[in-house]
């Protein structure tokens, strides 16, 4: 009898010819600036969690206690009986993090944002969308049914354009763009589309994901970042990155918050986080507040990491934030460039199409607070060696690293 899903298995076959084929690697230690992967000892610069809180002592004894307290499921989705304590505690924590009326937390910052975008918007409406934002937007604009309507990346004027001329259309406006772009690590230009939303009268929301933890004081946002408070109707974060354990967060006017709970599908149809994860996310709130210098350290690694990498001669393109990509070009020198440095010491995960545009594939290094200048020197020595054997960058030279 054929195989009817034998066209995956060519699939499969295809890309492993293009060298674009990726296999999981197996993390066997905790997520920490030196890991074990698949084997062996390397340097990890390919995580999220920016502050080291993954594995942080208040963390693991804030999980232990909950699961001790109150066990390792809730048991249903929040709306029958799975809201608990925990739960609204830690939603009432975000909310007043940052500074809005009330949060809602989903499972995951992917359903966070398009569980939303599809609860609050319908085929008669329009979306506005930064050609580069993340796939959850993406998939939550389509779900809508909504008229879908791409301006160029970071292009605020052309973002305006799009909403001037829907004036006269009926239906609600949604104008919407990640707050720090996951690819490139630049930023939205949310001043610049917070007054375009303003002057028409759409609706303005920002994905987070990667600016919770990492911009504004004690790392509230993108929103805190440029003092946006009030104007951003929609703020999408994430705990899954620099707080370090696991799910996503809507925030905004109390009559959002509760809509979603009657529309917000992922959050009516998914049970509701377990004890552990709702007790370590609030644990890390509390090292949020209480150790700004953990940011102030991910800051001054970032720029030491990058200033070394473009005195190499990488091109690390528009990044302005830890997520710093090394670009190649092509998908398979990507990949084999991520594969030799795996097996020098360092982990830096290739990234092609479909993730981003075709030719313009990349090395994406994301440095944490938690990683030692040392630690840093060795993967910027990786680096180097590997990429001018590969010929990505010029040779001989290179940079002076101290004893250690």
């Amino acid at each position: 009898m054929p195989d009817p899903l034998a066209y995956l298995g060519e699939q499969l076959q295809a890309w492993r010819e293009e060298g674009a084929y990726q296999r999981l690697r197996e993390l066997q230690s905790a997520c920490e600036p030196v890991c074990r992967f698949d084997g062996r000892e390397v340097i990890n610069l390919a995580s999220n969690n920016y502050l080291g809180l993954a594995n942080h002592p208040k963390l693991v004894e804030a999980a232990l206690d909950a699961t001790r307290k109150f066990g390792v499921g809730s048991g249903a989705v929040r709306t029958i009986s799975g809201t608990m304590t925990l739960h609204l505690e830690l939603e009432r924590r975000i909310a007043a993090f940052k500074r809005v009326e009330a949060a809602v937390v989903f499972q995951s910052g992917f359903t966070a944002n398009a569980g939303t975008v599809a609860a609050i918007l319908g085929k008669e409406d329009h979306i506005v969308s930064d050609e580069l934002n993340h796939a959850s937007i993406i998939d939550g604009a389509r779900l809508s049914r909504a008229s879908i309507h791409v301006f160029p990346h970071r292009d605020a004027a052309a973002a305006e354009r799009i909403l001037a001329g829907l004036n006269s259309q009926p239906g609600r406006k949604l104008l919407i763009t990640d707050g720090v772009f996951s690819m490139d690590g630049d930023i939205g230009p949310l001043p610049e589309l917070a007054a375009a939303a303003g002057r028409h009268g759409a609706i303005m929301m920002v994905d987070d994901a990667h600016a919770s933890g990492v911009l504004g004081r004690n790392g509230r946002g993108t929103v805190d970042h440029f003092d946006l408070h009030g104007r951003v109707d929609v703020q999408v974060g994430t705990l899954s990155k620099a707080v370090g354990v696991l799910g996503g967060y809507v925030c905004g006017s109390r009559n959002l918050i509760e809509y979603l709970y009657h529309r917000g599908r992922p959050f009516l149809f998914s049970t509701s986080h377990p004890p552990a994860v709702a007790a370590a996310c609030l644990a890390a709130f509390d090292i949020l507040e209480g150790e700004p210098e953990r940011i102030a350290n991910l800051w001054s690694n970032t720029r030491y990491f990058k200033e070394r990498l473009s005195a190499l001669g990488f091109d690390t393109g528009a990044s302005e934030t830890p997520i710093t990509p090394v670009m190649v070009g092509e998908a398979k020198t990507a990949h084999e460039f991520s594969r030799q440095l795996f097996e020098e010491g360092l982990l830096a995960t290739g990234i092609g199409f479909p993730t981003v545009p075709r030719g313009k594939a990349r090395i994406r290094t994301i440095v944490t607070a938690t990683h030692t200048r040392a630690q840093l020197d060795r993967a910027l020595e990786i680096l180097e060696r590997v990429g001018r054997r590969m010929g990505l960058i010029a040779g001989p030279g290179g940079l002076c690293y101290p004893e250690r």
